[in-house]
């Protein structure tokens, strides 16, 4: 292992090819001189900190490859084992119905005493960084919500119906050993599939459906009296566009209809490499429009240098040509990835689908070189990457209060939404404000069916002049000297804003509750708070989701 020093030069000067040669990008030496002010500042902020503080943060590469790899494993080898065992022995649909009659039973007490309710799932359970306050309000009723089973498949009519706590890795594997996939299937194997509902869900199909939420066709929800109720586009109409980044305001969601499509086993990968922010921009804006794409992503690795990548659904294909990338030998994907702004030449391969679709959970996009920074050479992959990658989960319970407040004051990760039209001005703002490389693009059409929701188009005279956004995602260590978590993330909030974009509110949150509002369209999301009955019952969002209502 390597102390920061050593890490940040190690991630920042090399990367692996497809047949594991590395070569070196040389830095300018400004960069340089502000990354060794950064180390400084994380090492001063140590300075106050006991012995065992400062041992298990500059060692904690050590102890996740020594814990929380093995433990990770395991726990994914016990879920993969149990799961099958219920799909093959339990009825699923009876054992479904038992348990929201039981949820619909909790949140009647809890309403008959005028309780504030939320899940009893721990915080550390999230993909978010932060753990919810209100979770550890004593007047608060914490509903049991045990739900994680794949209830049905519906081939007649291209649906998948799934419990909230089903997750992308279970799903995906169900899906694709019956020759299906999501229309969107957002990356990392531990996002569930009612966090992505509630929450957020974007991937790199979205250019042609949406994010996840507008692939769903129907919800089953306990409301604040304990009544069961089903949403469609037809039934109750209002209540289903509310449902999405509603973060559980409006009730527990027990079961979510996802569309489907029939599958194909490769994905047909063209890289093309962009040494401008010019056409960088141009190249991502023009694939993403071009819905003979079935997948469209960008991975920026400075203001002017990235690589866009665009796939379509293959079965036939150049056996010379294969990758299978997701092997736990291969390089991490953003790092082979890198390889071909080197090349200069645009590149074509053949990926299987289910590599593709996990190509960036291995590395957790970027962010095991934050925890690991030996993870991507040669010898770990090989010797240790079959264990990888650890839990979001269990690198949260095991986290000290001083990671906790380190990663809150040197790291960022967030997602914002932007019309396609500012996407150039995104990436000189986020340049300004945080230099986070890399930078990941990824498009999202909000389709006419989303307009319901909190999320409108673009509109100009009162015409809609932009459907496309851009998932702008950036995950890391700021590079600029002057970071400040506060103060810099709400000028990104401003800027978003301004330019009419969305934030991803599983990230930190400092806008106001008027400045929320003025990013969220709040109008039916208002009214239904009332007539559901979740006033008293549930948080607003803002309540949820701010940095004052996380630790």
């Amino acid at each position: 292992m390597m102390d920061d020093e050593e890490q940040i030069k190690d991630g920042s000067t090399s990367s692996s090819g497809s047949s594991g040669s590395e070569h070196q990008v040389v830095k300018p030496s400004s960069v340089q001189q502000m990354q060794q002010t950064i180390i400084k500042r994380k090492k001063n902020d140590l300075s106050n900190e006991s012995f065992c503080d400062r041992f298990i943060i500059q060692n904690r590469g050590i102890f996740v490859t020594i814990f929380i790899l093995p433990a990770s494993f395991f726990l994914r080898l016990f879920h993969y084992i149990y799961d099958w065992y219920v799909y093959l022995f339990v009825n699923l649909s009876s054992r479904h119905d038992e348990r929201v009659s039981h949820i619909s039973a909790q949140v009647r007490d809890a309403a008959s005493q005028k309780k504030k309710m939320c899940t009893s799932r721990p915080g550390w359970h999230s993909m978010s960084l932060r753990e919810g306050l209100y979770k550890k309000d004593s007047k608060v009723a914490k509903i049991e919500i045990p739900l994680r089973d794949v209830l049905e498949l519906d081939e007649a009519n291209l649906t998948v119906r799934v419990e909230p706590l089903v997750t992308m890795g279970q799903l995906s594997r169900y899906l694709r050993s019956k020759g299906y996939c999501l229309q969107v299937t957002p990356e990392l194997d531990d996002l569930t599939a009612g966090g992505l509902v509630n929450g957020f869900g974007v991937e790199t199909s979205s250019h042609k459906y949406g994010l996840i939420q507008h692939t769903c066709t129907r919800f089953e929800v306990v409301v604040a009296n304990g009544d069961v109720v089903t949403c469609t586009e037809t039934d109750r109409p209002e209540l289903f566009s509310a449902i999405p980044w509603s973060h559980g305001t409006l009730g527990f969601l027990v079961s979510v209809d996802f569309k489907i499509i029939p599958c194909k086993s490769y994905v047909k990968m063209t890289y093309i490499p962009c040494h401008t922010q010019e056409e960088c921009v141009d190249v991502f804006e023009r694939e993403s429009r071009d819905l003979t794409n079935d997948f469209v992503e960008a991975i920026v690795y400075t203001k002017e240098e990235g690589v866009v990548m665009k796939a379509t659904l293959v079965d036939e294909v150049n056996k010379s040509q294969v990758n299978p990338i997701g092997y736990f030998w291969k390089p991490w994907f953003y790092k082979y990835v890198q390889t071909f702004l080197s090349s200069g030449e645009t590149a074509t391969e053949y990926i299987p689908l289910t590599h593709y679709f996990h190509r960036h959970t291995r590395p957790l996009f970027w962010e095991m070189e934050e925890i690991i920074p030996s993870g991507n050479a040669l010898w770990f992959r090989c010797l240790l990457g079959w264990l990888g990658p650890p839990h979001v989960k269990l690198l949260k319970k095991t986290q000290t209060e001083t990671i906790r407040r380190l990663y809150e004051q040197h790291h960022v990760i967030q997602d914002m939404l932007i019309p396609m039209g500012a996407l150039a001005d995104a990436i000189n703002t986020f340049h300004d404000e945080i230099e986070v490389y890399p930078l990941w693009l990824c498009p999202m059409a909000l389709l006419p069916s989303g307009d319901s929701g909190f999320m409108k188009p673009v509109v100009q005279d009162g015409q809609v002049v932009e459907r496309m956004f851009v998932d702008v995602g950036a995950y890391g260590v700021p590079m600029v000297s002057n970071f400040e978590a506060r103060g810099t993330l709400r000028r990104l909030e401003s800027f978003v804003r301004r330019v009419k974009g969305y934030q991803a509110l599983y990230a930190d949150c400092f806008m106001s509750r008027d400045e929320f509002r003025e990013m969220f369209d709040h109008t039916a999301y208002d009214t239904l708070r009332t007539s559901y009955g979740a006033v008293d019952a549930f948080p607003e969002i803002y309540d949820k989701i701010s940095r004052a209502a996380r630790r």
